[in-house]
């Protein structure tokens, strides 16, 4: 019996992914809010001032906590996809992650307080805010802090799961002597897994795909991010043996087992691992030509396959 090859940490944590992540701001909110009204409650009831009703330091923590939730987090989750802060442009990108504080936070103050008056008014009482601008101050010079703690955290997490994944880099220019191999088309990448080092063949990638900032490389059955453009790469492996089939994908020609056409002059491209990958209909012909099935030719299997 064929034994399978056994699963890494970070392909059997894929499929859980999602879920792991939704749970667990979930149990951020539940138990960071829950915490706040309680300590909110007895140190009310302890100062002397007169004393709230036990249902109010609840509204005003879940009002803010389900507006971070549902809101916040998944812009803040977008924002350090789309513009991540590594070590070498965390300084150039710190000025837009402030400006974007601003009216986060003020989204923030606004639906909180609109939360809390809703409720108010169907518990039969009012919610004043005494005054508007130390309110928004107030609020700022906590989110802040908050905004800082997320995206730390995020960028956090997103450092293991590349390392836990092993993170593809190009190999740079040696300090002494000329380079064993050429370094704007290189045969291998370096991969750094868990405090391994090792190298793979660029030959060995069966398709690309961009994610961000990053093009995730199937290799073997394995995932690697590299930090590159799909334009860069692209650059870099020019050639006879990968082709560029759409703006996020790329594939290597032999890994290509069938086209098929879709309606609208595009194509879905049938790899042999089972990933079915997007053609657009811009290079749909340079795909036909390359595999040297001719534009009108029919979207079957592949020649010799």
């Amino acid at each position: 019996m064929e034994q399978r090859p056994a699963l890494d940490a970070f392909t059997r944590f894929r499929p859980w992914r999602r879920r792991v992540e939704v749970v667990f701001w979930l149990l951020v909110v539940l138990l960071n809010c829950s915490g706040n009204a309680i300590t909110t409650w007895m140190d009310a009831n302890r100062s002397g001032r007169p004393p709230m009703a036990a249902w109010e330091p609840w509204v005003w923590e879940f009002s803010s906590g389900l507006v971070w939730l549902f809101v916040l987090v998944p812009a803040i989750v977008w924002l350090t996809s789309r513009f991540p802060l590594h070590r070498d442009n965390w300084r150039q990108r710190l000025p837009g992650y402030l400006l974007a504080s601003v009216p986060a936070s003020l989204l923030h103050v606004l639906a909180m307080f609109g939360l809390r008056m809703l409720v108010y008014r169907l518990m039969g009482e009012q919610y004043r805010v005494h005054s508007w601008g130390q309110e928004l101050l107030y609020e700022y010079l906590k989110d802040i802090r908050t905004l800082v703690v997320i995206v730390g955290f995020i960028e956090g997490y997103r450092f293991l799961l590349r390392r836990l994944q092993g993170e593809a880099q190009l190999l740079a220019e040696p300090d002494e002597g000329p380079p064993v191999e050429p370094i704007e088309r290189p045969e291998r990448l370096l991969v750094r897994k868990l405090g391994r080092d090792f190298l793979i063949a660029t030959e060995d990638i069966e398709w690309a795909q961009a994610a961000g900032n990053y093009v995730n490389l199937r290799v073997k059955g394995h995932d690697y991010p590299l930090r590159i453009t799909m334009a860069g790469l692209e650059e870099r492996l020019a050639g006879g043996r990968f082709i560029r089939v759409h703006r996020s994908w790329m594939v290597q020609i032999k890994h290509l087992v069938s086209i098929r056409s879709l309606d609208g002059g595009e194509a879905e491209l049938q790899m042999d691992d089972g990933q079915v990958v997007p053609c657009s209909r811009r290079y749909l012909p340079s795909v036909r030509q390359t595999v040297g099935e001719g534009a009108k030719a029919p979207a079957a299997g592949l020649p010799g396959r």
